[in-house]
């Protein structure tokens, strides 16, 4: 075991940009046995994971057309003060990080949406160590930020709203629904199954102005022809989330499907939003950031 904290402090070492070097050794979590190797291969060669995807969001009791895009990557983080390394350290450890991105216009004005996460990768079995979202649009903006503080979720919540105001509170750790997308990315046998209490997607709590606590959700997991389905259905919110993946290593997420009460009064009605995957590439994107590299989005499918 000391051995494979010392290849992990050696990857933090010469890690570049947003990723490490890889490595030809294995270890357990959970007492099942994977091929580091593969994973390394993957995750530790200084590229990032990106797809796009085309999608149906629904909003205000319609559908409306954008792009969402997932970049996962893995990168070095700091256990105290829960930020991305610059220079890394036998105390600090490697995440695999996720921005989550969603695009679309209601009528003349446009939101943004974006949350990233921080899963640690030396057990697989943990929850995220801090996860932030925002969301804008031409109303005003909003951020959530959640650490993980002494066994407990500390939640600093800001918006313009006046009822949703400046918040900052402590919540036992529950499950969140927004790591989930990386934990089907690391190990989707670790995916919590049956009946548990989650935290909502920060998304739709944000959308539809709900309270942000745990709510009692009905989860299950299907297997079909090298394709995973898992849903998560919340009683007393309606709400229905269903994630299409690859079973296989390294998982990847081909789309999903959200299905609850979209509007206010008389004009709410039940819609499904859609996310179907247009393309995944491998790419230092820190590294593309010139005129040239705007190409890249054309195979993305994405506006320049």
């Amino acid at each position: 075991m000391e051995k494979i904290y010392l290849k992990s402090f050696l990857i933090l070492i010469f890690i570049s940009a947003c990723s490490s070097k890889s490595s030809d050794e294995k270890h357990t979590s959970n007492n099942k046995e994977f091929t580091n190797e593969q994973f390394n291969k993957y995750w530790y060669n200084n590229d990032a994971e990106i797809t796009s995807f085309q999608l149906e969001q629904a909003r205000y009791g319609e559908i409306h057309s954008g792009k969402a895009i997932m970049i996962f990557v893995t990168e070095p983080f700091s256990k105290e003060k829960q930020v991305k390394v610059d220079h890394p350290s036998p105390k600090d450890e490697n995440v695999l990080k996720l921005n989550f991105i969603k695009n679309f216009n209601t009528g003349i004005y446009p939101y943004s949406m974006m949350t990233s996460s921080f899963l640690p990768l030396s057990d697989l079995t943990l929850p995220v160590e801090k996860i932030t979202s925002s969301v804008q649009e031409w109303c005003g903006h909003v951020y959530t930020q959640i650490n993980k503080k002494k066994k407990k979720w500390k939640v600093n919540s800001y918006s313009y709203f006046e009822s949703e105001g400046d918040q900052h509170f402590e919540l036992d750790l529950y499950t969140l629904e927004d790591e989930l997308w990386s934990k089907i990315k690391t190990n989707p046998d670790l995916l919590p199954i049956g009946k548990h209490q989650i935290i909502p997607s920060l998304f739709y709590l944000r959308l539809m102005h709900q309270p942000l606590k745990p709510y009692q959700a009905e989860i299950n997991k299907t297997v079909k022809n090298n394709f995973v389905e898992y849903t998560i259905f919340y009683p007393e919110l309606d709400r229905k989330l269903i994630i299409h993946f690859h079973s296989q290593f390294p998982y990847l997420i081909e789309g999903w499907e959200e299905l609850y009460k979209s509007g206010w009064g008389e004009n709410a009605t039940y819609l499904t939003t859609k996310a179907k995957k247009i393309k995944t590439i491998k790419t230092p994107y820190w590294e593309k950031n010139t005129v040239i590299g705007s190409a890249l989005r054309d195979s993305l499918e994405l506006e320049k």
